[in-house]
């Protein structure tokens, strides 16, 4: 797959497929579409492109709305992408700049003289231009004229695609990764940098890494302990995360993720880590001294263990 950054130096695509869209999580739903398009342009001897936007849409339309949690970011999908066959992914700036322009010039200065589209595959319900009056029917209306096709994704996927990200997000705001993992049709993974962090876990003798995510939109599943696989130097370890807000043995309202890597010893910081969610362990406790903390962290470790197969 190549990762086209911008619209000002694209490649001259070859019978290009093209769909929009954000695309967010890339799950099991939104991989069908993939799949559909992938399976057109080799019918026609040519290549699939997903023009998606950076930031999210909504981030530049609803300023003020924090509700806005990524299931992943732009980075996690384009590794996400990668997976699935894709030819070609094109990642927009999204800007008012962006958002204002009128959606008959977007469809000739952007999708046609950029993208050359043989085919165009589109929800009834996709919104572009300026205050989003452009939709399917306008790109019906000049295909004629600009000489492509147009497929519509089914309003069925569409509403499936709809309630499977909202059941992506809701499982992992409950912490049932597993439900998460088989909606989303692959394992739910944070990107995140080790940092320094207070350093409890050495003294106790499970050292963490503390993980600071780049992106603050990023959704951050409920409270707790996980396992998890890490890949370091292309070796995976297993790992024991803990998403919580330090109320195990004092109080701080800063969400704190940290992971123990079993098995491992060496310098992360600086690094970045994929953080690979595999399940649920328990949910974060509160303890009256250290002693019990340790004791708990054996138990987890053990648990993590049990959990994952490498």
């Amino acid at each position: 797959m190549q990762v086209h950054k911008g619209i000002h130096h694209l490649p001259t695509f070859k019978n290009a497929v093209l769909t929009i869209g954000t695309y967010d999580g890339v799950h099991f739903g939104h991989q069908q579409i993939i799949k559909r398009i992938n399976d057109i342009a080799k019918e026609i001897n040519g290549e699939s492109v997903m023009l998606t936007f950076d930031p999210h849409p909504r981030l530049i339309l609803n300023p003020n709305d924090n509700k806005l949690k990524l299931i992943s970011t732009i980075d996690e999908k384009e590794e996400l992408l990668e997976k699935f066959g894709l030819d070609h992914l094109v990642i927009v700036e999204f800007s008012k700049d962006f958002a204002s322009t009128e959606a008959e010039e977007y469809v000739e200065n952007i999708l046609i003289k950029k993208f050359h589209p043989r085919k165009i595959v589109i929800g009834y319900d996709h919104r572009f231009g300026k205050d989003r009056k452009g939709n399917i029917e306008l790109l019906r209306v000049l295909s004629s004229k600009y000489n492509y096709e147009v497929e519509e994704i089914p309003a069925q996927t569409l509403d499936e695609i709809s309630v499977s990200s909202t059941k992506v997000r809701n499982a992992l705001l409950e912490g049932n990764i597993k439900h998460a993992n088989e909606f989303l049709a692959h394992p739910f993974t944070i990107k995140g940098k080790v940092v320094h962090g207070d350093k409890i876990g050495r003294v106790l003798g499970f050292p963490t890494a503390n993980i600071e995510v780049s992106n603050p939109h990023k959704l951050i599943p409920a409270s707790g302990v996980y396992a998890v696989k890490i890949k370091i130097k292309d070796k995976f370890y297993k790992g024991a995360l803990s998403i919580g807000y330090r109320e195990t043995v004092f109080d701080n309202s800063h969400l704190t993720i940290e992971v123990f890597i079993l098995d491992f010893d060496g310098d992360l910081y600086n690094q970045e880590l994929d953080m690979i969610f595999v399940d649920y362990i328990r949910p974060q406790i509160k303890y009256e001294n250290w002693d019990l903390l340790k004791a708990q962290i054996e138990k987890d470790v053990q648990a993590v263990r049990t959990a994952i197969q490498l």
